[in-house]
């Protein structure tokens, strides 16, 4: 469907329609309670029986504000798009006060995923924490429209965990349809292609092979404690999956690409994206990818000179494609 909605800041509840695979996002903020899908789990005890664990266990990350006492809170409720804003959250523990103590996975005590609920938008961010437990990160969405936020972190003595909350940008806004499926994502002069298939219920491997220009890198740099990172949505609920790949730099036995390789598991069956981030020559960069799962993706397309839309990584865009604010 591509008509236009209007969404305004302060209007909670509001649903916008995505069509073909994309279902209903919805617009929330602090001030109102969390939506259905949220309440299931924040409604548990603090640390959760038998019952709780397991339906913890059945939900996909980032689905849910809450899981096992911990909530994830923002602190901003709504983001002007296009203005560069400090945007604000907490996650409180089981004794309702704000975590304070990280476990540090992959370099960082938490990594902040935004992206726009119909997955054109996609930025990887990690905020700085103060004594107090407030996390802050400067934060530019790029259009209007409905975002969802992921905060994936371990407490210190909990188990890791994916947190989400839907965060409004006011303004008109159409959503765009889902890029169509591809085994090939250009950005700034590289080529990512991607090898494997997603099957719902197995582990799958995946291969991405990185070149520049037509040649193969062999001198990926080492970001984050690898040599790239991967993160999966699923299109319609946002259900979230964070990959790390194969091997560690400097373990003697992962190279430095071109091939990186990762296991990962999907939680259902659906249209997925998929976002590599890899750093070359000093800069991290994103390659964005539509892929089914239960079904395979088109072959490899040959790169041509200059890549038409629906082969690039344009859907990525193009302002989020730099840093990510690592």
């Amino acid at each position: 469907m591509n008509t236009g909605v209007k969404l305004g800041s302060y209007v909670l509840g509001l649903a916008v329609v995505f069509g073909g695979a994309l279902g209903a996002g919805r617009l929330m903020g602090p001030a109102g309670p969390p939506p259905a899908r949220d309440r299931a789990t924040s409604a548990a005890p603090a640390h959760g029986g038998p019952a709780a664990r397991q339906a913890v266990s059945d939900t996909p990350g980032g689905l849910q504000v809450s899981e096992n006492g911990y909530t994830l809170v923002p602190l901003t409720a709504a983001v002007p798009p296009g203005e560069p804003t400090d945007f604000r959250f907490t996650v409180t523990g089981p004794g309702g006060r704000p975590v304070t103590g990280y476990q540090v996975r992959h370099d960082k005590k938490l990594h902040l995923i935004v992206a726009s609920r119909d997955l054109d938008v996609f930025q990887h961010l990690h905020p700085a924490l103060t004594p107090d437990g407030v996390w802050s990160v400067g934060l530019t969405l790029p259009a209007a429209g409905v975002y969802r936020v992921f905060a994936d972190f371990a407490p210190i003595g909990g188990e890791a965990m994916t947190l989400g909350a839907d965060l409004p940008a006011a303004g008109d806004y159409t959503p765009k349809p889902l890029p169509e499926a591809t085994r090939t994502a250009r950005v700034d002069g590289y080529t990512v292609t991607l090898d494997g298939d997603l099957i719902p219920g197995q582990v799958s491997r995946l291969t991405l092979t990185v070149a520049e220009d037509g040649e193969p890198v062999g001198d990926l740099a080492p970001y984050l404690g690898a040599y790239g990172h991967l993160v999966a949505l699923r299109a319609g609920d946002l259900a979230y999956l964070h990959v790390h790949p194969d091997g560690t730099p400097g373990d003697g036995r992962t190279k430095a690409g071109p091939e990186v390789v990762f296991h990962a598991e999907v939680p259902g069956d659906g249209d997925y994206r998929l976002f590599l981030d890899f750093k070359h020559k000093g800069e991290v960069r994103t390659a964005g990818f539509t892929l089914g799962a239960g079904r395979p993706a088109a072959a490899p397309a040959t790169p041509s000179a200059e890549p038409g839309p629906a082969e690039s990584a344009e859907s990525v865009e193009p302002a989020e494609l730099g840093d990510h604010g690592h």
